[in-house]
Order: structure tokens, then sequence, then C-alpha cells
């Protein structure tokens, strides 16, 4: 984990440095609770029998599941301190490049892009990638916005 002793610490950083989270295994847990927090039971994600036949060959994470790693991964990659909160406020882009079948080993790398003042703290817009341990191409190209409130 990456600690920065105050927001503009981090903001000296950009486009000039990555924080890299520690890798974080995709279970089929993570993927059945998914399924059953938004609904979507689609059986190449919940049906292991039926995967095998299928076009990844198991069953394989949702796209916003992979997404919603990011915050999570955040939190284990960096600290800010001296801030009173950090919230997400959106995303510019997103893209799903590669599936992420049950099992992987995931890590995401976070570049900040710019950062605005705004009333109370900072706007924070990002680059972050997620990857798949073994694989050629991340599985995830995200440009998300945080917040930080001091």
């Amino acid at each position: 984990m990456r600690i920065f002793q105050s927001l503009d610490e981090l903001v000296a950083l950009t486009d000039q440095d990555e924080v890299v989270s520690d890798w974080f295994t995709v279970t089929q847990q993570h993927i059945d609770q998914f399924a059953d927090a938004t609904g979507d039971h689609q059986w190449i994600h919940v049906d292991a029998e039926r995967a095998k036949a299928g076009p990844f060959g198991t069953t394989v994470a949702h796209g916003y599941l992979t997404l919603s790693l990011l915050a999570g991964l955040g939190m284990n990659a960096m600290e800010v301190k001296g801030v009173r909160m950090g919230i997400n406020y959106g995303l510019n882009k997103v893209r799903f490049m590669a599936p992420v079948p049950v099992g992987s080993r995931l890590r995401a790398r976070f570049t900040l892009l710019q950062a605005s003042t705004i009333e109370g703290g900072m706007q924070l817009a990002w680059r972050c990638t997620i990857e798949r341990e073994g694989a050629d191409k991340p599985v995830c190209v995200a440009e998300p916005l945080s917040r930080y409130y001091i």
C-alpha cells in the first residue's frame, strides 16, 4: 500500500507514477453473490456445468463485477491522509477488454490523470487498468472520478 500524507503529495504525481494494488482472486462465490445482488444470473456466470461447453470453458465474472472491484483494489493500493472522506463520483470511460475466468488473479494500476479543485476538496480523474495474472491484455480499462473532501 502506498500512503500519501496529503492530497498535495498525491497530486504532485499526476501522470508521473502508478499505484498498484495487491493481487485479488475472483472466486465463484464472488460471482454468485454479485449475481444475487444484481439479478444477473446468466449461465456464463453461474452455471459451471453449462459454462464448460461455453465460449470460455468455465464461468466468468460479470463485467460490472470486475469494474466494481476498483473500489476495494483502490483502497488496497493507496491511502490519502489528511482528508475527511473520499467518494466515487462517476466514470468518464469504461472498456471490458477480456473475460475474467473464475479463479483469476486481478490487480489494478492507478495513474492520476488530472486534479481539479472543488468546493471543500479536490476531484481526481484516474486511469485504472485491471490486469489478469498471465494474460496478454488488461481485462478492464476505466477512467473513474473520485472526490476527496478536506
